[in-house]
Formats: structure tokens, C-alpha cells, sequence
């Protein structure tokens, strides 16, 4: 068995991922990963599990635009060719749909991306 299946059982992925998506602690599941909207807390509140290092970055930005593109890109165009509605009404449904999806998804996005650094102990979750 090599070091990084070790790594790899000791922090598995998909559960670290679906609490990131949760917006919760990627090691215990139940302290807050935010603190507001997208600003992370220093430090899990329940099991001391430190955040502040983490480097989500633009990452969860890029993301949420990727998901939200590929998902309203083919909705408009089907909306298009089958309700053929005003321009104006396409445009401003749509950009409240993009916008509230987006609004939803960013700090979702950002949990997930903690989690995935945490369980591979990526910038400086190496730590016990």
C-alpha cells in the first residue's frame, strides 16, 4: 500500500465533497465551513479543523459560470424555438434564472472546492 492510498482512505472524497457542498466542516461534517456568504471561518468551530489556508481562489467562479452556462445555454435555445417569446421577456427570464443560479451555486461551489483540497491534502491540509 502506497502513501497516497493511505491519503486516500484516510480522507475519501465523496464525503468530504458533499460536505463541502453542504457548507460544512470537510473532517467532522457538522462546524460551519463560512462564516457569510463566501467568507470562510479560520477554523472549524466543532473539531478545530483549521480553513484559513485554503486556496480556493477563482475556482468556484469558474465553476459556478461553467455549470450555469451549460445548463441555461441549451434552455434558452429550446425556450427560443419552442415558446418564441419577446426578446425582451427571453432575455430579462433568463438573466434573473442565471443570476439566482449562480447566487445558489457559488458558495456550494466553494465548499466543494475546500473539501477537494482538504481530502487531498492540497496547500497545507496535510496536517493530521
Amino acid at each position: 500500500m502506497t502513501a497516497t492510498d493511505i491519503h486516500s482512505e484516510d480522507r475519501p472524497l465523496r464525503p468530504a465533497l458533499l460536505r463541502g457542498w453542504r457548507r460544512r466542516c470537510p473532517n467532522c461534517g457538522e462546524g460551519r465551513l463560512l462564516s457569510g456568504y463566501l467568507k470562510v471561518n479560520d477554523a472549524c468551530a466543532n473539531c478545530d479543523q483549521p480553513f484559513h489556508h485554503h486556496r480556493a481562489d477563482d475556482g468556484p467562479a469558474y465553476l459556478t459560470i461553467v455549470v450555469v452556462g451549460h445548463l441555461m445555454a441549451p434552455l434558452i435555445h429550446l425556450a427560443f424555438t419552442t415558446f418564441r417569446p419577446e426578446p425582451l421577456v427571453l432575455a430579462s427570464t433568463f438573466t434573473v434564472g442565471c443570476v439566482a443560479l449562480s447566487l445558489f451555486l457559488l458558495p456550494r461551489m466553494k465548499g466543494g472546492m475546500i473539501a477537494f483540497q482538504w481530502s487531498r491534502r492540497m496547500h497545507g491540509f496535510s496536517g493530521g
